[in-house]
């Protein structure tokens, strides 16, 4: 899965190439062999005078990236860049990744029905789909799982059943093959709303770390003097005690609960449960957590309940507990494990 602020980041830019009467490009990673920076779905934007916003590989492949976007913009065509990032001497750039990568850059135009529908889709807070033939072929967009632009029905049924199929489970991007030919899928899903139960001490950097890592944080507590936007100021508020939510409003979230007063977290947890969650944390022993559910008569397996909430890393203090806590939503978030990268030949496998 792509990340839609990225995408809505990156577009903006673009249009703003537009408003300086630049003409700009659209620069996306298709696929990964082995190790790179990062995964296929990412995306950046270059103008034909030099400006970029974004990065595909940490800046060590930017530079030559920009001569092939040059290329572009004199062809006026979409075209595909392969990298061997094991060939240092080729690249005499030491790269650490020693994978392969492939990058697709298109040229994007204001007039094309198609990406003028990218472009309106991604202000939207909704899934937006891609599928496109690499280099240039058949192209389409989809909403959720309805067609909004482009030619779906040249698409092979192969491939529209892998872009409907997986529009809320997607974790990255991908190319599908059918008959020879190559098709570049991506879907860009709203960021995942986190509700962090509790306004304490330790909640600060959770949710200042959270909201870097591209969560969409709101902190539930009903003191107004703690949960607010000089102690949070990249978080929504919701002040109010757990009992009063209404879980109707808070469907499919992620959750922290870490209030510190056990009654107020078992009644954050009863919400949590009540709201169709994706991801619930608790702070603190296990043995609290099974007492707090056997209170509201629920037990472990009544949701997706992760407890106690954190990678063993060793943390102990707020900061460290901040990075095991929000370590653990981002392995979760890209379907991981969250062990060591020790001993692995590949990290994106």
């Amino acid at each position: 899965m792509s990340r839609i602020d990225e995408a809505r980041e990156v577009f903006a830019r673009i249009e703003q190439a537009w408003t300086d009467s630049e003409r700009a490009v659209l620069l996306t990673i298709t696929q990964v062999k082995g190790s790179a920076y990062r995964l296929p779905g990412a995306k950046m934007m270059m103008t034909e005078t030099g400006k970029m916003l974004g990065t595909l590989s940490g800046g060590c492949l930017e530079s030559d990236l920009y001569g092939w976007a040059e290329k572009t913009f004199a062809e006026g065509k979409p075209r595909l860049v392969q990298y061997d990032l094991s060939e240092n001497e080729m690249w005499s750039l030491g790269i650490g990744c020693k994978g392969t990568m492939e990058v697709a850059i298109f040229p994007i135009e204001p007039d094309d029905p198609f990406w003028r529908t990218v472009r309106e889709q991604v202000q939207k807070d909704q899934a937006v789909s891609l599928a496109i033939e690499l280099p240039f072929g058949a192209r389409a967009v989809l909403v959720g799982t309805e067609p909004a632009s482009g030619d779906a029905d040249r698409l092979p049924q192969a491939v529209l059943e892998r872009l409907t199929s997986a529009v809320w489970s997607r974790t990255r991007a991908e190319v599908v093959e059918v008959d020879g030919r190559r098709f570049f899928v991506d879907t860009m899903r709203p960021n995942e709303r986190l509700i962090i139960c509790g306004a304490g001490h330790d909640t600060v950097p959770v949710a200042a770390l959270a909201a870097k890592c591209g969560f969409r944080v709101t902190v539930l507590d009903p003191r107004k003097e703690f949960n607010g936007p000089i102690r949070f100021p990249s978080a929504e508020h919701l002040v109010v005690e757990p009992a009063e939510a209404d879980p109707s409003q808070l469907t499919a979230s992620w959750w922290l609960i870490m209030n510190h007063l056990q009654a107020r977290d078992e009644a954050a947890l009863r919400l949590a449960l009540q709201a169709q969650p994706k991801f619930i944390g608790v702070l603190g022993p296990l043995a609290r957590t099974r007492e707090m559910l056997e209170n509201i008569h629920a037990d472990l397996a009544d949701g997706p309940i992760h407890a106690p909430v954190g990678l063993d890393i060793g943390a102990e203090t707020i900061d460290e507990v901040a990075v095991s806590i929000v370590s653990e939503l981002v392995a979760a978030r890209a379907a991981r494990s969250g062990g060591p990268l020790h001993g692995r030949e590949k990290i994106h496998s």
